[in-house]
């Protein structure tokens, strides 16, 4: 008997983020990288149109990838940093385990979208409110608990360290959200299952993924974001994505996650 054909890929592209909350909105980041590829061809660096010389700034990249992700065309994003907080967070501000209502109530204590407007002003009280909401670096969600090396969103000036980013990025998550509506699936707090057809926006974290593909002459920053594109497509064209989309949790731990977030391609256990 034939052997059974290869599952049709769920998207047409495959976009990697490796993020970077260094300077300002507006700031052309060296340190910010992103890779694209397509079901039929392998990651190649994206630049800014207008000038391909020039690096990424993130009100930059959050304006690509708006644009990018209301084409219509099936679209697999993953960014390298925290898209939530862990779960004693939540309760230490009594907040609702509602991802939507966390964004916006983190925008408005940290405005890191806002022109001008560093992590290292809001830290330091210049402005916002970030003392008001702020977090332990000892606290730590299960997905980065499994990988067995994530430090804390929390855990800042440490080498290694995913906070500044992830407190650069998330009021940019927000925004793409806003902008975009039902058009984009941001996994898993809109659902573990993605509906067909959908473009899809994950956590990523390229050191699990690192070893797995030669670096060739890229940077580390352009390796990483070049190899968590590249890791999007292999699981698609190999049609594992499906089971990473949908690990096998325990119900808790499930709901957890659905308000924590979850990084693709961490393994359940």
């Amino acid at each position: 008997m034939d052997a059974a054909a290869p599952a049709a890929p769920l998207f047409a592209r495959y976009v990697g983020i490796d993020y970077s909350g260094a300077g300002a909105p507006e700031s052309p980041l060296p340190g910010l990288r992103a890779s694209i590829a397509t079901a039929d061809a392998p990651p190649v660096e994206a630049r800014p149109a207008e000038n391909p010389g020039r690096h990424w700034s993130r009100a930059g990249l959050a304006a690509w990838l708006t644009e990018l992700l209301a084409a219509g065309v099936p679209t697999l994003v993953g960014i390298d940093h925290g898209f939530s907080f862990p779960l004693r967070y939540f309760d230490k501000y009594g907040l609702p385990r509602d991802w939507p209502a966390f964004l916006d109530d983190f925008r408005a204590h940290w405005p890191t979208d806002a022109p001008g407007v560093r992590v290292e002003d809001v830290r330091r009280g210049g402005c916002g409110d970030g003392a008001a909401r702020m977090g332990e670096a000892r606290w730590r969600r299960p997905a980065e608990i499994r990988t067995g090396r994530a430090k804390s969103v929390f855990h800042f000036d440490v080498p290694g360290s995913v906070a500044k980013s992830t407190f650069a990025g998330l009021p940019w998550l927000r925004h793409i959200r806003n902008a975009c509506g039902a058009r984009v699936h941001f996994w898993p707090f809109d659902g573990w299952d993605v509906a067909p057809g959908a473009s899809v926006v994950a956590e990523a974290y390229p050191s699990l993924w690192r070893e797995a593909f030669p670096r060739g002459t890229r940077t580390p920053d352009q390796h990483d974001a070049y190899c968590v594109a590249a890791w999007l497509r292999r699981a698609d064209a190999a049609g594992s994505l499906p089971q990473w989309l949908t690990p096998r949790l325990p119900a808790a731990a499930r709901a957890d996650a659905a308000v924590e977030g979850w990084i693709l391609g961490v393994p359940p256990e």
